[in-house]
């Protein structure tokens, strides 16, 4: 087994010299052939590090709601946010902006988002996410758009 380990933490000033952070860790056991395969190794590294940077934010900004964190409602064993094609409750759906931007940027990669939505999370469009995973995926898609150019079906 490997084991992956990532983490997003940030700090914000306020008033009076105050502060106030957030920080989140995700550990995740993989299959040892992922070691082998580079491509897929750096593409599951920038997913899970885009659920705790967006499991921070949501701290941040107030939104992780009833006591858990954003990322273990998001995230589980495997590190999609799914298991076996059943998702767990999602109390809020990804934004209407969110998921237009997930269709135009996976549009100009030429990304098959439904395929790509499918085999992920188990839904079929980009507004069945969570506001979580969709902030993540844009994350992760943005990445990809400024690292190698096009990219197939992640």
């Amino acid at each position: 087994m490997l084991k992956l380990n990532v983490g997003f933490n940030r700090k914000t000033g306020e008033a009076n010299y105050g502060s106030r952070g957030a920080s989140v860790n995700l550990e995740l056991e993989a299959e040892s052939g992922l070691a082998s395969d580079p491509e897929k190794l750096r593409e599951r590294v920038r997913f899970l590090f885009g659920l705790a940077k967006a499991a921070v934010e949501e701290e941040l900004n107030g939104h992780a709601g009833n006591g858990r964190s954003a990322a273990h409602a998001s995230a589980n064993a495997n590190g999609h946010g799914h298991g076996n094609g059943r998702r767990r409750d999602v109390t809020r759906k990804a934004t209407a902006s969110q998921a237009r931007a997930l269709n135009v940027i996976a549009d100009r990669q030429g990304v098959n988002l439904a395929a790509l939505l499918r085999k992920r999370f188990g839904v079929g469009q980009a507004g069945e996410l969570s506001i979580t995973e969709a902030s993540a995926l844009i994350d992760e898609l943005k990445v990809g758009a400024n690292g190698n150019g096009k990219r197939g079906c992640l």
